[in-house]
């Protein structure tokens, strides 16, 4: 099976980030909806409008720390069937509401669901990758956000066509996510466990049998051998250090720094203002003369070109090419794109020059190609890969909950007052921030971990007298061969020695109260 069952693998777990684009994408058509507007008596820039949005993302702040408790008591594939009978109740109560409250509430527990899924997903696929392919099993996430965003848009479209009398305008689209919901659901019951969850809990034959299925290709069964061993080891290790609680992850500097990693690239992909044209894209279209059912349709366009130039990059660039230059051409290349944005707005306050307005729409797309030529994919390959495993859930839970989510809530909250107050120089808060904290970060403190096994990038973040490990051919060749000595002179016992003194130097680093007491 190998390949071909991991990509199917990643792609159906992937319908959880279909839901995080269909949930995100289908206000932009549901606030378009004339009916919906007249129905709670509201307008498109109004702060009832923020609120509908900044509610769904504040669900999925705590629906991704949440994650990290599941993750580790449950699992990473029950973690994502219990985002998807989440989602089912939201989308219910979405599309059944008779008031404003009932909206509300529908949206925060979807976007609990969705924080969910957004977390979990990421880290399932990267932990059932192969090295070599694990940016696009990973992109593909990204992908299938932008599939859930062409959907949610043309189903939109389709409905804003019924009569203006008619609530099938916006509650068709908001019911339409139960399907796919129910589909992850049963699906998931036929697919395995993560192989290194599976090693984590003991059940070492059955994971031994997942990796096979995930990566055999009748030839490479040394490779499987060595590598499953590397995995073992590796986990063993950590598991050796028995921490409790998510403060080890801050108090701790080498998780620390990784989960610092994580959670940045969460909060520069949501400051490159991507979102906010996602969720409020006809706003920005009316102001540039396109109204009514032309603004819609210029949407439905835009969420299509996202997903091919993310494809074309996951299949063929990212993991050739690596995380960082693609993420510095993006803040850079999204930035200037801003930047023309806000001078052609400025010069085309009333939307009536045509050439102008055809230009803004122009880099307006521009935004959405870049994006997926970095930000897009690479915000989640890099967060779930860079996590150890022993805050693999809880870092993932954090860096997506609070770098993503909650920034995104802010975002939601005030963008459309913001447009429609301070309109094109709003334009300027991101391109600033890329300025002056993106692309400096990213160029001077994160790593390149394309190609590297997720045990390897344990040894890129690790530092020997404050200075980092080069992770070169030697340097893995010879931290393989202590972890196949490890295992030859303690199998079936635990791994003591080394271990020991690793474990007894985090001890001292953090009180007593934070580990669980286990002996080590």
């Amino acid at each position: 099976m190998g390949k071909a069952f991991n990509i199917f693998l990643a792609t159906f777990a992937a319908t959880g980030s279909f839901l995080f684009g269909y949930d995100s994408g289908v206000m932009t058509d549901v606030i378009a909806s004339q009916n919906f507007l007249t129905f709670f008596d509201t307008n498109s820039s109004s702060p009832i409008i923020g609120a509908i949005n900044a509610t769904f993302s504040g669900g999925a702040v705590f629906g991704s720390l949440m994650g990290g408790l599941t993750m580790d008591r449950f699992g990473r594939k029950k973690t994502v069937q219990i985002g998807a009978v989440i989602a089912s109740v939201g989308a219910v109560l979405q599309c059944a509401a008779y008031n404003l409250a009932m909206m509300l509430v529908g949206r925060i527990i979807a976007g609990w669901a969705i924080g969910l899924m957004s977390m979990s997903v990421p880290v399932y696929q990267a932990e059932c990758a192969h090295p070599k392919t694990r940016g696009f099993i990973v992109g593909l996430t990204q992908q299938m956000i932008g599939v859930g965003f062409i959907v949610s848009t043309w189903i939109g479209y389709g409905c804003n066509h019924a009569p203006d009398t008619s609530s099938v305008q916006w509650r068709f689209p908001l019911a339409f996510q139960v399907l796919p919901s129910l589909i992850l659901l049963v699906g998931l019951i036929w697919m395995p466990e993560s192989p290194r969850y599976l090693i984590e809990i003991g059940k070492e034959e059955e994971a031994m049998q997942v990796f096979r299925r995930l990566h055999r290709d009748g030839s490479n069964e040394e490779w499987i051998q060595s590598e499953f061993l590397e995995i073992k080891t590796t986990i063993t290790e950590e598991k050796a250090i028995s921490v409790v609680g998510w403060l080890p992850m801050f108090k701790i500097q080498i998780w620390r720094t990784r989960l610092i990693h994580g959670t940045l690239v969460q909060v520069f992909t949501q400051l490159t203002g991507v979102n906010v044209i996602n969720y409020y894209q006809t706003i920005m279209y009316n102001a540039l003369g396109f109204t009514g059912h032309k603004a819609v349709l210029v949407a439905g366009l835009y969420n299509i070109v996202g997903p091919i130039t993310n494809f074309f990059f996951i299949v063929y660039v990212l993991d050739r090419v690596g995380r960082r230059k693609p993420l510095l051409f993006g803040a850079a290349g999204i930035t200037i794109a801003l930047i023309c944005e806000a001078v052609l707005n400025s010069v085309n306050q009333n939307g009536t020059k045509r050439g102008v307005s055809i230009a803004g729409v122009f880099f307006i797309f521009s935004v959405s190609v870049i994006f997926s030529l970095s930000f897009g994919p690479i915000s989640w390959v890099y967060m779930s890969e860079i996590m150890p495993l022993s805050i693999r859930g809880r870092g993932n839970a954090f860096a997506t909950g609070i770098g993503n989510w909650l920034v995104s809530t802010l975002f939601a909250q005030v963008s459309p007052i913001a447009l429609n107050h301070i309109k094109w120089k709003y334009y300027f808060v991101f391109a600033a921030f890329n300025i002056v904290i993106t692309i400096p970060t990213i160029a001077l403190f994160f790593k390149e971990t394309k190609q590297l096994s997720l045990e390897e990038i344990d040894l890129l973040f690790n530092a020997e007298d404050g200075r980092s490990v080069s992770v070169d051919r030697g340097t893995l060749e010879r931290e393989r061969e202590r972890k196949r000595s490890i295992h030859t002179i303690n199998e079936g016992k635990e791994v003591k020695g080394r271990l020991r003194d690793k474990s007894a130097e985090l001890r001292n680093t953090l009180p007593a109260s934070f580990f669980d007491g286990g002996k080590i």
